[in-house]
């Protein structure tokens, strides 16, 4: 009895003071693209416990034992993602989250082991605002049998799974770089002023249509110390669209004067008058250049470009009205002559370098 205690304790022994088993090797697998739109920066092990990757029958034993990838699971794959990736820069420069990778063996008849791999992986990138996004996920599987005396099979399986969660990246931002606005790296505005005279109450500023009398429909005021007054005011359209990683973003900028809103008194049509209230329209397209010289790739962010914009429009109205009221007070409503020409010359030189 004794022996036998002695021979069960020795062998319990030997059982929990074995060498563990060595890790599995994972050998790069070259993505066959010469220019892959990603690379892998880093990999996070998310899985609860972070266990070992593989529970594999051994030779000697009977029942499955724990073993690791090579250096460890993000080491591994980051690893094996290097030497699988072109060293060409790359636009997007992705982290993967491990969310589920294990091997899992049972007996199988003839010394043969019985393995499924099951592996599921998160891919995030952050873009240029510090914004981070879940691009996608890559979901996979597969399932072996071997001898117990060689792992090749386990190792070309993971092998095959990882090749294939770099393909599916691949294949996916290229379809998605144009579509996709989460992938913008950047905004590129570009802008067209509308001029075509297509409303019957609207004209729209044309460095070639000046104002005329006729554009003046409203009633008159009849008290006021104003000869004439002119309605003017400014609007923006924008159509983004992405292109290859970039969001094209058309703006189409609307200076206008509303015909039946603006007025001329009686006896006051002369040209002098005329073109004071032409210069609270050109006043107008000033501010309006102005705007658009803020609104610089720099300037617009990929995660809120719309509401910089709509802000920089806000403080752009306000900018014209205290302009306009300026050019009132100082001009005395066109009734100084000399602070009037002063105005003209300010505004041609502005307009001039504008319309260049």
């Amino acid at each position: 009895m004794l022996a036998f205690l002695f021979t069960f304790f020795f062998s319990l022994q030997r059982l929990l003071t074995a060498a563990p088993e060595k890790p599995l090797v994972l050998q790069a697998a070259p993505l066959p693209v010469a220019n892959p739109l990603f690379s892998v920066g880093a990999v996070r092990d998310e899985r609860p416990g972070r266990p070992a990757v593989a529970w594999l029958l051994t030779p000697t034993s009977a029942m499955v034992q724990p073993v690791e990838l090579q250096g460890g699971t993000e080491a591994a794959l980051r690893q094996f993602a290097a030497r699988s990736l072109p060293a060409a820069s790359a636009r997007y420069r992705v982290t993967v989250r491990v969310l589920e990778c294990r091997v899992q063996e049972v007996a199988a008849a003839n010394r043969q082991a019985a393995g499924q791999l099951t592996v599921r992986l998160a891919f995030d990138w952050q873009n240029p605002e510090g914004r981070t996004h879940t691009l996608t996920e890559y979901r996979s599987g597969a399932r072996y049998q071997r001898p117990l005396t060689d792992r090749t099979a386990v190792e070309a399986a993971l092998q095959q799974n990882l090749q294939g969660a770099l393909r599916y990246l691949q294949q996916w931002l290229t379809k998605a770089v144009k579509q996709d606005a989460r992938l913008a790296t950047a905004v590129r505005p570009t802008f067209s002023y509308d001029i075509h005279q297509t409303e019957q109450d609207t004209v729209f500023y044309d460095p070639n249509r000046p104002l005329t009398w006729a554009d003046f429909t409203g009633s008159p005021r009849s008290k006021g110390k104003y000869a004439a007054a002119v309605y003017s005011s400014f609007a923006y359209q924008g159509w983004p669209r992405l292109n290859n990683g970039v969001i094209d973003l058309n703006i189409r900028l609307k200076v206008f004067m509303v015909r039946s809103s603006s007025w001329v008194a009686p006896e006051q049509r002369t040209a002098y008058n005329l073109n004071h209230e032409q210069r609270h329209f050109d006043i107008t397209r000033l501010i309006v250049e102005r705007y658009r010289r803020k609104a610089t790739p720099d300037s617009l962010t990929v995660d809120d470009f719309n509401s910089i914009l709509g802000w920089q429009y806000l403080k752009s109205f306000t900018e014209m009205n205290h302009l306009q009221d300026q050019y009132d007070q100082e001009t005395h409503g066109g009734t100084d002559a000399a602070a009037q020409q002063r105005w003209n010359r300010r505004i041609d030189a502005e307009l001039a370098a504008a319309l260049r």
